[in-house]
């Protein structure tokens, strides 16, 4: 038996199951990843540097007048 045929057969199988559950099937059978690809303290470093750049930029901006 071939390995895509076996595939199909498991995934069969695993439908005719669910289909005897009757309303107690899970909405989906994959698993819900909860991982970010950005650590809360990473993105908060960042936050932290972007906004107290932008706030050093406009107190130079407006003590040097504007224009330089």
């Amino acid at each position: 038996m071939t390995t895509s045929r076996r595939l199909a057969d498991r995934k069969s199988a695993k439908f005719q199951k669910n289909i005897h559950k009757r309303g107690a099937v899970p909405e989906t059978s994959m698993k819900k990843a909860t991982n970010y690809p950005v650590g809360p303290v990473v993105l908060g470093l960042f936050v932290f540097v972007v906004v107290g750049s932008a706030i050093f930029q406009i107190i130079r901006t407006a003590t040097s007048g504007g224009m330089e």
